[in-house]
């Protein structure tokens, strides 16, 4: 053979990086990481489809939902008081006509709604976040779903909401949010039962689909470049008889 054979076959070996059959060196990165923390790593960075991890986005679904919740919960006992209290301090106010005293009921009741929905709104958003956060970087870390893991994020999120308040309301807050978290976490789990597999579970499952799909994209890149390069060979040969 010629020096543009060997070439080609030069080129057909750096196409594919490693000998024919190996695995492609892109192809490995969508095996399961080995390390506990690259399992956390990987839930909030983006996969090859530039996608967030489903427990990330789930994330983000209930910690809006969560707020949304909180605003409600507390946005309409605020509306309530707010206007009972605005009608018993104005009793002596005078209004041009019926209309103005009901927008004015009317304006300080929204106050009130916006006031003490926001106070609810952002704190039980900011627990559902935390709890969520905990539990689902615990589960990761350790490749697994447990019980445990939601007791433990309920006890680290209860203890942080009350961390400002001393030792004694640290404490208070932990064992609470680690009784909240038993039947938090029963829930999600049997949720995740009844779906046939966990989140987890499914994550393996995806990426054990997507290294197969990729090794075989691969394989079929390495054989059209070989018998390109056969192809190539095997003409420069032929000019070279001739």
């Amino acid at each position: 053979m010629g020096p543009l054979s060997g070439s080609s076959a030069a080129s057909s070996s750096a196409f594919a990086g490693e000998q024919p059959g190996s695995k492609p060196w892109y192809a490995g990165r969508s095996q399961e990481p080995e390390s506990g923390w690259e399992r956390v790593f990987q839930l909030f960075r983006k996969d090859e489809l530039n996608r967030y991890p489903e427990e990330t986005v789930n994330i983000c679904k209930a910690t809006v939902t969560a707020s949304i919740v909180g605003l409600v919960y507390g946005g309409i006992p605020g509306f309530t008081y707010a206007k009972k209290r605005y009608i018993e301090q104005s009793a002596a106010e005078i209004y041009y006509n019926r209309l103005d005293a009901a927008q004015s009921v009317h304006r300080a009741a929204i106050r009130g709604f916006i006031r003490y929905g926001w106070r609810w709104s952002w704190r039980v958003a900011a627990f559902v976040a935390i709890f969520n956060t905990v539990s689902i970087s615990w589960s990761a870390y350790r490749d697994k779903s447990s019980l445990s893991h939601f007791v433990a994020a309920g006890a680290v999120t209860g203890g942080l909401f009350r961390f400002h308040l001393g030792l004694g309301r640290f404490a208070a807050g932990s064992i609470f949010g680690a009784l909240l978290g038993v039947p938090a976490g029963g829930l999600l789990m049997a949720m995740q039962n009844l779906s046939g597999e966990t989140l987890i579970e499914k994550r393996k499952r995806e990426r054990r689909e997507l290294y197969e799909q990729q090794l075989i994209e691969w394989n079929t890149s390495l054989s059209i470049t070989e018998s390109i390069s056969k192809e190539a060979d095997d003409y420069i040969q032929e000019g070279t008889e001739k």
